[in-house]
């Protein structure tokens, strides 16, 4: 099966929404003044130009942020202002998106007089320059990452992130009420968006307005948390699984063994897949359950079905 939704990959995010989004926790503040943060980053990464400010412009990353760290900046001072402004000219010609100095580095004139000259936005952190780019990386990483919207609820059950899909109705969010109630997680109700980490990690979590929220039919909007204590609520989950319900008709064929691994592809990513018959009598929530612990085994080396089938041969080869 695949997730036939389309997938949205953002062109660029503002130096506003940069700052807004991630400014506390990576320590940012504003050296210059804020006509320049309309400018976009195009690129979810960072970059050092060091060999930028030497003249060196032929794989020059000028799409994403520039740090200035301990090498760039010993590097510009051992030159006159007049040197340094020539350098960084040259540098800024390429529509560079921001400036951050690490370490709480004074800028020097000559940097104070280009960024205000190219309303270019000027940050500054007292992060150290390795911290600084990996706690970057990982966020604009989140930003840039492709991402889609599952029609689905997703749950944190015992560790495995568990994406419960169905038809309008079927019973997703009773069943999630019911994990609830049992100790586990909820991540989004009804609606999942799954974005793709570094090309093969499903990350799904629920929009800001209504995390921690549920609709149950015939009772209406309840506030998980306050229900049932934060602990009940994730902000967001790996899918580690996916479980989709359907409605029992007779005649349906159902899965007996386990020994076949069905596949739900998301972003090109395939993740295990169940189906399971909704009908009068079963405990939909001890199952789905069940089958998230399974699939905890199974990432732990323990195939049930197949150590069962494996007894079963040796067994018959026995007698």
């Amino acid at each position: 099966m695949s997730l036939k939704s389309p997938t949205r990959v953002p062109k660029s995010i503002s130096i506003s929404h940069f700052l807004k989004s991630y400014g506390r926790a990576l320590k940012m503040e504003v050296l210059t003044d804020s006509r320049g943060l309309n400018r976009r980053l195009k690129e979810g990464r960072v970059n050092r130009p060091a060999l930028a400010l030497t003249g060196f412009f032929k794989y020059f990353s000028n799409k994403c942020v520039q740090v200035f760290g301990a090498a760039e900046m010993t590097y510009l001072k051992s030159f006159s202002e007049k040197e340094q402004y020539d350098k960084l000219h040259q540098l800024t010609k390429h529509t560079i998106p921001c400036i951050v100095l690490t370490r709480n580095y004074l800028p020097t004139k000559a940097l104070l007089r280009i960024v205000k000259e190219r309303n270019l936005p000027l940050l500054r952190t007292p992060f150290i320059t390795r911290h600084f780019i990996n706690a970057a990386t990982v966020y604009l990483e989140f930003e840039f990452a492709p991402r889609t919207t599952v029609h689905g609820t997703l749950m944190d059950i015992g560790g495995t992130g568990t994406l419960i899909r169905g038809s309008s109705g079927v019973g997703k969010s009773e069943c999630a009420l019911a994990l609830i109630e049992r100790g586990h997680s909820l991540v989004a109700d009804d609606l999942t968006y799954v974005s793709l980490i570094d090309e093969h990690k499903l990350m799904g979590r629920s929009s800001e307005l209504n995390r921690g929220y549920m609709e149950c039919r015939g009772i209406g909007i309840i506030n998980v948390a306050e229900m049932f204590g934060i602990r009940s609520v994730r902000v967001e989950k790996e899918v580690d699984m996916v479980v989709t319900f359907r409605h029992w008709e007779a005649g349906m064929q159902e899965e007996r063994t386990g020994l076949d691994q069905e596949y739900f592809s998301i972003h090109g990513i395939e993740t295990p897949h169940v189906e399971l018959l909704v009908r009068p009598g079963r405990d939909m929530a001890r199952l789905v359950e069940v089958a998230a612990l399974g699939q905890a085994l199974k990432n732990m080396g323990h195939d049930s079905a197949r150590e069962f089938n494996e007894r079963l041969i040796a067994h018959m080869h026995n007698k």
